[in-house]
């Protein structure tokens, strides 16, 4: 298989951006990161789309764009999933000869000025009127409290404690604060999270992700084009998904399995690497808990042993395992799994300024979408497949 590179990054402003439409937004993502790559948008023949939930772009961006004559067009959504498939998707194509140049985007706009940021994905809104009758009844009527039952049943199989998940948010919050593009990067102590209001039990609000509008896009390419363009080629060395189809039911695995353990296999083999080679996790944080259970997935400590594993000091600054390098969703934005891919690409090319991590040599990126439903595993690094 021909060997592929991320070769641009193209970020909008992210945060509470209003005006701006998602197709707009995406378009501008787009753009950008095709300047970033030295390339002219009539050198793309391919674009994948992620529509977010707020009525994202679909594949009339190609015609926003002036895009003609493309070999390759669709639309994409595994949620927060679709970043890893989408890289996956392009990076297959173009090795097949079916493309040679691939931008994927994912923009949304859910945040408006009248409304408070906890209601842009409301199930109780007239957009989720399908959700199941009985469940909204009994109080399921957010992705919280589906999110908050898994993390309690982990605790309750495993013993996780609410300070372990603490930890989690606490060490991510540390990176955010040398990150410019964050939104939250005021430093957070262990206290400051247990006092943080609840949102679903046992989640507190310093559990949950931001709700970010903005947009992130990044070029696909062949390995030889990449190296001669404009940025630092992030080379994408091995990709996977796993769709683990956990029933809300006695005997189901929800809660203490995901995704990961399916993915993060497929990914490794494909990259001929061990989780001993990995030197950084840009990890789907879109609560402290889905780190946590993503990192036991992936085999980088055992099943249950997450909570001590975060304790330890170990995903922060200064830890053996740096995570979330830029904030994550918890600290800096919420662009799906867009945000743990653009921090990825910065920290590969060694563009992280004062949180950049000693090492970057192979760096895991992973996307959860749905409940649980759908996972991503990318790893990608600055240097060639195979390279020692």
């Amino acid at each position: 298989m021909a060997e592929t590179a991320i070769a641009g990054l193209g970020m909008t402003e992210l945060g509470k951006v209003y005006g701006r439409s998602p197709r707009r937004l995406a378009a501008q993502a787009v753009r950008a990161a095709a300047a970033d790559a030295g390339l002219a948008l009539t050198d793309l023949d391919g674009l994948i789309v992620a529509p977010g939930m707020s009525g994202g772009p679909g594949v009339e961006l190609a015609r926003t764009l002036g895009l003609r004559d493309l070999r390759l067009l669709t639309a994409m959504n595994a949620f927060g999933a679709s970043a890893g498939a989408m890289v996956a998707y392009a990076a297959s194509m173009i090795s097949a000869g079916s493309a040679s140049a691939v931008a994927c985007v994912f923009a949304d706009a859910p945040l408006r000025p009248e409304r408070p940021a906890g209601a842009a994905y409301d199930r109780t809104a007239p957009e989720w009127h399908g959700l199941d009758g009985l469940r909204a009844a009994l109080g399921f009527r957010s992705v919280n409290a589906y999110y908050a039952l898994a993390a309690r049943r982990h605790m309750a199989r495993y013993g996780t404690t609410s300070e372990q998940f603490g930890a989690i948010a606490v060490g991510t919050r540390a990176w955010a604060t040398g990150n410019p593009l964050a939104q939250m990067r005021e430093p957070i102590s262990l206290r400051d999270h247990q006092e943080s209001r609840w949102v679903v039990e046992p989640l507190h609000l310093l559990d949950c992700c931001l709700v970010s509008n903005g947009g992130v896009a990044v070029i696909v390419t062949g390995a030889e084009r990449a190296r001669d363009l404009a940025r630092p080629p992030v080379y994408v060395w091995g990709w996977g998904q796993g769709h683990p189809g956990h029933r809300l039911e006695r005997g189901s695995e929800f809660g203490l399995t995901t995704g990961a353990a399916i993915s993060g296999p497929a990914a490794m083999k494909m990259a001929g690497v061990t989780t001993g080679d990995i030197t950084m996790c840009q990890l789907y944080d879109c609560y402290t808990y889905t780190v946590l259970v993503s990192l036991e997935d992936y085999g980088f400590c055992a099943k249950g042993e997450g909570g001590p594993f975060a304790a330890s000091g170990a995903l922060g600054p200064g830890g053996a395992l740096p995570t979330n390098t830029g904030g994550g969703q918890l600290s800096a934005y919420y662009m799906w799994g867009m945000t743990p891919l653009s921090e990825a690409v910065i920290q590969a090319r060694g563009d992280g300024g004062e949180r950049q991590a000693a090492r970057n040599d192979l760096i895991l990126v992973s996307g959860n979408g749905g409940i649980l439903d759908h996972h991503s595993t990318l790893i990608v690094g600055p240097h060639p497949k195979g390279h020692r």
